[in-house]
């Protein structure tokens, strides 16, 4: 039986990166498509679990990662994604959600063998969690409309090789199930 996780990524963001404004636009984008799988994986009691980077401030946990968010000029951004109480959270360093992580634990608690992986960055983040989890042998989904990338070229590319390399099942997030 297939049990799925929805694996929110790098969603709280403060955008102070050099790279923010190519990237903006882009999770303006997939803003809604990601809303709406948080909103269908909480309605099936399907686990949501954010996997975010921490800027680098070894002593924030994850309600000081939101305060940060919430507080930078782009909080319209991070407002409808933020993690109810049931969410799980894990923090990241690097750019795969399972670098040096105890998320594949996690997943194995949870009886996870699907993970479905939103957020941003497509060609960075994304697909190098894509890699990591198919090299775990658990189930890729990536919804190309609820990912955000900074180059566009890039991204279709990264997507071509997660379903390609990976085979990851790529499609629109409105026909994910859960």
């Amino acid at each position: 039986m297939s049990r799925s996780a929805l694996i929110v990524i790098d969603m709280l963001n403060t955008y102070g990166h050099p790279d923010a404004e190519h990237l903006i636009p882009s999770v303006r984008e997939a803003l809604p498509h990601i809303v709406g799988l948080i909103g269908r994986a909480r309605d099936r009691g399907v686990p949501v679990i954010y996997v975010n980077d921490n800027f680098g401030q070894w002593r924030s946990h994850h309600g000081e990662i939101i305060e940060t968010t919430l507080a930078g000029p782009h909080r319209r951004l991070v407002e409808p994604v933020l993690p109810d109480a049931d969410s799980l959270f894990v923090i990241k360093a690097r750019h795969s959600i399972f670098y040096e992580t105890p998320l594949s634990y996690l997943l194995s608690q949870l009886d996870v063998n699907r993970v479905v992986l939103c957020g941003q960055v497509t060609e960075q983040c994304v697909l190098y969690s894509a890699l990591d989890a198919h090299i775990r042998h658990l189930d890729v989904t990536v919804p190309d409309d609820a990912v955000a990338h900074i180059h566009r070229d890039l991204a279709q590319a990264s997507l071509r090789l997660m379903e390609r390399n990976m085979n990851a099942s790529i499609r629109k997030a409105a026909s994910v199930e859960f």
